[in-house]
């Protein structure tokens, strides 16, 4: 009796292992998933990535800097949902004029411009520096999208954080 008692439990570790690693290989599968749905959606937009230089200076495209921007004031409230996410893309393609497929991307690409910008705050400045480099006129629609999604969903308004983003966005496009 003991000697199939070990086989069992020896049979069942054996089985044990191989679902955890049958997980962990499934885990990183998704991780590199996530890994080319940005570099497609970069790819898609022209986004080219230059030797020591930040991504944010590398765009040339204001709807990727808007779209960056959006995101990060989305995260200043809380971690945002997945319905203030599907939001934000429905009102890209409103206010930008993009398809809902362009939006997805962007949404995905401006994510990952606040992630490699070190956090929202960062984020909200560099690439409204950017933004308004790129285009002056850039600021009616960021702001469109932003009271339109943000202020929406946000509960109460705006929080000190993201009144204070504001406040930036003001400095980047020299607005007293």
């Amino acid at each position: 009796m003991p000697v199939i008692l070990a086989v069992v439990a020896a049979i069942t570790g054996l089985l044990f292992f191989i679902l955890r690693a049958r997980n962990a290989s499934n885990a990183a599968v998704e991780l590199f998933d996530v890994a080319n749905d940005v570099r497609l959606a970069a790819r898609r937009f022209g986004f080219r990535r230059q030797t020591n230089l930040h991504p944010a200076e590398s765009i040339e495209e204001p709807n990727i800097a808007i779209s960056g921007i959006a995101s990060a004031f989305l995260e200043l409230d809380d971690l945002p949902t997945s319905d203030q996410r599907e939001a934000l893309a429905w009102e890209m393609t409103e206010t930008l004029k993009v398809s809902k497929a362009d939006a997805d991307e962007l949404c995905i690409l401006g994510r990952w411009m606040v992630s490699e910008c070190g956090g929202a705050d960062a984020a909200i400045s560099r690439l409204c520096r950017k933004l308004y480099r790129l285009d002056p006129q850039g600021l009616s629609p960021l702001l469109a999208l932003v009271s339109n999604t943000v202020a929406k969903s946000s509960s109460g308004g705006l929080n000190l954080k993201q009144t204070e983003a504001l406040d930036d966005v003001k400095r980047a496009f020299r607005i007293k």
